[in-house]
């Protein structure tokens, strides 16, 4: 098969792969399998984009049935490996969206990215999930329950978002308690993701008061003197960025209730931080 062809479907088929798998380098590796797939087909294709996305979907199904254990083991907290982007996108790419899909099963995840993101119709899925229309109708309907029950109710601004990083990030220089709680939910959740690899805190820390005192603390214990921080656009969304002598080091990323934040994702676990590097932009759509 004409790897031009597969090639003009890549950008589409990493973006399924990393909303399914929440991890860039599984997405470009399932990609790959993909494309050895294609090359091994002998048959006529009728429609390429048909026959590539329903592969990578059922491949990545698959890749979600044994993660599951996987990840269970893992060390701490799990969050979705951060990517750069090149400007704010819709909601599916951000980190905490990635997350609430982690509490649907592989199913009930290609359903409704298939259907709520990529505009697929009912018959298409049932093909790519081998499932009856009937069934993929109420495989959505409870997806969205989860997904509803845990997203806000209201569409944040980009530039109020990008207000409230700042002025955290203002008081979390100045170890400004009062200032940090004033800023948060009061049921706030700070998720740090360090796959026991570099020092940080292994359960979720909950409350304002004590996200806060964590914040506040942070600079003096488990962060080092000479970072360098920079606001960069990550999942779609602004996000403190820290460097270490050149290297990724970690990523703060917030998410927004109303006029306030209800949770703090920091990814500092380096086998996750290869793609935040400018010159690594992935091409997600």
């Amino acid at each position: 098969m004409n790897a031009d062809t597969f090639n003009d479907y890549r950008p589409l088929l990493l973006s399924i792969a990393y909303r399914m798998l929440g991890s860039l380098a599984d997405a470009e590796d399932i990609v790959q399998d993909a494309f050895i797939k294609w090359q091994q087909t002998e048959a006529p294709v009728g429609s390429p984009r048909a026959f590539l996305v329903t592969i990578v979907s059922r491949l990545c199904i698959n890749h979600l049935k044994s993660a599951r254990v996987r990840r269970e083991e893992y060390v701490g907290s799990w969050l979705p490996e951060p990517v750069l982007t090149n400007s704010p996108t819709d909601d599916s790419l951000s980190m905490a969206f990635l997350l609430v899909l982690e509490r649907l099963n592989p199913i009930e995840r290609a359903v409704f990215l298939l259907r709520e993101v990529f505009d697929y119709e009912y018959g298409e899925i049932a093909r790519i999930v081998e499932q009856s229309v009937a069934s993929c109708r109420q495989i959505l309907h409870r997806a969205k329950e989860h997904v509803k029950t845990s997203r806000p109710r209201f569409a944040i601004s980009p530039a109020h978002r990008d207000d409230l990083l700042l002025r955290f990030r203002d008081a979390a220089t100045h170890g400004d308690i009062d200032r940090l709680v004033a800023l948060l939910c009061e049921d706030v959740v700070l998720y740090a993701d360090s796959g026991g690899k570099v020092p940080a805190v292994l359960l979720p820390i909950h409350g304002a008061a004590n996200v806060a005192r964590f914040i506040s603390r942070a600079p003096g214990r488990l962060l080092p003197a000479n970072l360098v921080q920079a606001v960069l656009t990550v999942n779609g969304q602004p996000a403190v960025v820290s460097k270490l002598n050149g290297q990724p080091h970690s990523v703060f990323v917030i998410d927004v209730s109303d006029d306030r934040i209800r949770a703090i994702f920091i990814v500092a676990n380096p086998d996750k931080l290869s793609a935040i590097s400018p010159a690594k932009y992935p091409a997600l759509v």
